[in-house]
């Protein structure tokens, strides 16, 4: 079940998550300055959280209690779930954004090419492996179920290459960091577009 905040300003959003697996309240503030409060009991997930508030200059808070001694899918999936429909509520109408963006994002010896467009219609390619199955206890399966959730509810289109990587955390970190800085872009007010739609279709609806 999910709840919305009715007094969220504008080009922000609040809501929180309750099922029987998880237990999640987010917020969202898409003009702030990329602070953020993180806690999933997930450490590395936290951390790229934490990379995807500061880098997309979102404001952000998540807090998450999954059932951890199951794994940590649930948390993971269902945080991806929220923040994405926290995302959608906070764009509105989509009036003025940029819409586009990509980003070429180098991680040492790692180099990710994220791709945006705020379309209304969700739509995840992802094309990044890992050379292991876990970053320390985290399980790399889960950066893709992240990226699923959070733009099937966001009404993104998404596409992630990393064209090449050795190191399973720069790997990923270069993901959430794409992710950040194409979302950041994709999502900024065009003064150019006097508050329009930016399509022919003058709707991003989906």
């Amino acid at each position: 079940m999910t709840k919305a905040d009715p007094s969220a300003p504008a080009r922000a959003a609040a809501l929180s998550r309750k099922t029987k697996e998880t237990d999640i309240s987010v917020s969202v503030d898409l003009d702030g300055t990329g602070a953020s409060t993180i806690s999933t009991g997930v450490g590395f997930f936290d951390h790229m959280l934490d990379q995807l508030a500061r880098h997309s200059l979102i404001d952000m808070t998540v807090t998450a209690k999954g059932d951890l001694h199951i794994d940590q899918h649930h948390t993971v999936e269902d945080c991806g779930i929220a923040l994405g429909q926290a995302l959608r509520q906070a764009l509105g109408d989509r009036a003025g954004v940029t819409r586009y963006a990509d980003v070429l994002l180098p991680m040492d010896e790692t180099l990710t090419r994220v791709a945006v467009d705020v379309s209304g219609r969700p739509f995840l390619v992802f094309r990044t492996e890992f050379s292991r199955e876990k970053i320390g206890g985290f399980d790399t399966d889960l950066v893709r179920e992240f990226f699923q959730a959070f733009v099937m509810n966001a009404g993104l289109t998404v596409h992630v290459e990393t064209l090449y990587g050795v190191n399973a955390h720069h790997v990923a970190e270069s993901c959430f960091k794409g992710l950040a800085r194409a979302l950041r872009a994709a999502v900024e007010v065009d003064p150019r577009q006097k508050g329009a739609v930016p399509s022919t279709k003058g709707s991003l609806a989906g």
